[in-house]
């Protein structure tokens, strides 16, 4: 299930605004589907045996997808990706995604600064608590 919300992005803006928000729950499943989609076969994506076997503390979300999802939220928010001019995080924490209870990832988009022409747009993604996405900026042109 996902949510999002947040108000229109033109001149109303204001630095500190959250635009959107929303929770997507990722399933075992969830990273099947986004392997096969990719082509990101890794099996630390979808083997506990290999993720345990190589020191993960379990099976792992594509930082990719992660990212996507991310990113996602601002897209709805602007209402075209056209309009997304640069995006960038650094992979801080791993997403692990429990057989049973999956995984959620709470995404918060926030205007980090504004100039005439565009808004940086800062995320905040956290699963179970944590971010797990530094440093996640998205540059976005204010008019379409």
């Amino acid at each position: 299930m996902t949510t999002a919300t947040g108000p229109e992005t033109g001149a109303a803006l204001a630095v500190g605004d959250v635009v959107a928000e929303r929770t997507v729950h990722l399933t075992r499943e969830s990273l099947v589907r986004y392997a096969g989609a990719s082509g990101d076969f890794n099996p630390i994506h979808y083997r506990d045996d290999v993720a345990d076997r190589v020191g993960l503390p379990g099976v792992l979300a594509h930082g990719m997808l992660t990212m996507g999802l991310a990113v996602e939220t601002v897209v709805a928010w602007a209402g075209d990706a056209g309009r997304i001019l640069e995006y960038g995080v650094r992979f801080t924490r791993p997403v692990v995604v429990d057989a049973e209870a999956g995984a959620d990832l709470v995404i918060t988009a926030k205007v980090g600064a504004l100039d005439d022409d565009t808004a940086r747009i800062d995320l905040t993604v956290a699963f179970d608590g944590t971010t797990v996405l530094g440093k996640a900026q998205v540059r976005v042109r204010r008019q379409a």
